[in-house]
């Protein structure tokens, strides 16, 4: 009886230890088991961009789009001011060692951050560089190296206020040549009321018209300022006779300042006709009340414009560079150059972009968004070369000096191009 009893109570037990095996209570698992299955962390990077505005706005919506698109990368989004200023903070923040992992450099810079060593080396990164514009990739480039994928990228061009035109008798779609320019200057100008054309005495609009005229900038190796010499003075006597003729008007400010200047009086009707990047093309025509025409910049010898804008930058020091190109590859696909060109004015800086039936459709319902792309036939690359950023001060400054009477144009190119000749072998 005993013994039965005690049988039955071992079987009990027995079962009761194989179902607690089998029930319900939650298994450890190894060590291995459980980080295999946990969540996998973002990689967070930062970024830093030079957009201000509605521009801003789309930068910083497409960072969000890319945030919620995947889980792998996390993006630390933050506006640095200004070309220049942006410029001035990536290079502190490197000497710091406290640099992005990707931002936006302005493509005269990229010869500048390229020699020193700062920016990784994305050859080996991007396997499709047949796709993007060819006009774009000049400033990609140093040594051979591939340091920069065109992103926010743009051409000067010719703004007029067509009802203005219109309504003087001139042809609506802008003038086409130099003297073009004067006569529809002179003819749609108020005497210190309004001026038939303006533009911000900037290196950008310079550089454009010394190449309209067949003119050079420096030497192929980058050492030697070509700038001083008669195709390069031409320019700079040609915005001071038109400042004195009373046609063109000099905005104040210097750098982005005097460019504010230049919208506002254009979008305001005191100016006619202005040169501007395509970039603030979106911007224009939501400030405008009247109806607003893009045009080539008028042509001397030929047409011609230094593309620029900013390409996207990894930073050497990153230690987080496939994060960062991961990043970098989704800013720069076919849908996002075609939202920037479509939001902004900033052109396409792909073919399979521009050969879209959604972008062929957008340039016809908005034809002023093509003139940019049509013109880059006639771009060249900026200048490149590691003193060229500090030299664009030099000039610009020089020219400012040429416009206000202080120096002729011939005196003040050669101070500029002597100066010149000394950064550019540094």
């Amino acid at each position: 009886m005993k013994k039965g009893i005690l049988s039955v109570l071992s079987s009990v037990l027995l079962l009761g230890t194989v179902l607690t095996g089998c029930g319900s209570a939650p298994s450890t698992g190894t060590a291995s088991e459980k980080q295999a299955n946990s969540p996998k962390e973002a990689t967070s990077i930062d970024f830093w961009y030079a957009m201000s505005g509605k521009n801003g706005e789309v930068i910083k919506k497409m960072v969000d789009d890319f945030n919620h698109s995947q889980k792998e990368v996390k993006v630390n989004a933050s506006f640095q001011g200004d070309y220049y200023q942006n410029h001035s903070k990536v290079m502190s923040a490197i000497a710091a060692g406290n640099q992005p992992d990707v931002t936006q450099i302005e493509v005269a810079s990229m010869a500048s951050f390229a020699d020193n060593g700062a920016l990784e080396d994305l050859t080996p990164y991007i396997k499709d560089k047949e796709d993007f514009v060819p006009g774009l990739l000049g400033n990609s480039n140093w040594k051979g190296k591939f340091y920069g994928v065109p992103f926010n990228r743009s051409t000067p061009v010719l703004y007029v206020n067509k009802d203005k035109l219109k309504a003087a008798g001139l042809d609506e779609n802008g003038p086409k040549t130099w003297d073009e320019l004067r006569t529809y200057a002179a003819k749609l100008s108020k005497k210190g009321q309004e001026w038939g054309f303006s533009t911000p005495i900037d290196i950008w609009f310079y550089e454009a018209m010394v190449f309209e005229n067949g003119g050079k900038f420096l030497s192929e190796d980058g050492k030697q300022a070509l700038f001083n010499s008669p195709k390069a003075i031409e320019p700079i006597a040609y915005w001071k006779s038109l400042i004195d003729q009373g046609a063109m008007k000099m905005p104040p400010g210097a750098k982005y300042d005097a460019w504010e200047v230049a919208e506002n009086d254009f979008v305001n009707g005191k100016v006619a006709m202005i040169f501007d990047s395509t970039g603030s093309l979106n911007m224009l025509l939501d400030k405008a009340k009247f109806n607003v025409g893009t045009a080539f910049l008028p042509k001397k010898e030929n047409y011609g414009v230094a593309a620029g804008g900013a390409n996207l930058v990894m930073l050497a020091k990153s230690e987080k560079k496939d994060a960062a190109w991961k990043f970098i590859k989704y800013m720069t696909d076919k849908e996002q150059t075609t939202t920037v060109a479509k939001n902004t004015g900033y052109m396409p800086v792909r073919q399979s972009a521009i050969e879209s039936p959604e972008m062929k459709q957008f340039f016809t319902e908005h034809p002023q968004f093509k003139v940019a792309v049509d013109q880059l036939q006639y771009a060249q690359p900026r200048p490149a070369s590691p003193g060229y950023k500090e030299l664009q001060e030099v000039i610009m400054n020089e020219i400012q000096r040429a416009i206000l009477g202080q120096a002729t144009p011939a005196d003040a190119l050669k101070t500029a191009a002597d100066k010149g000749n000394q950064l550019l072998q540094k």
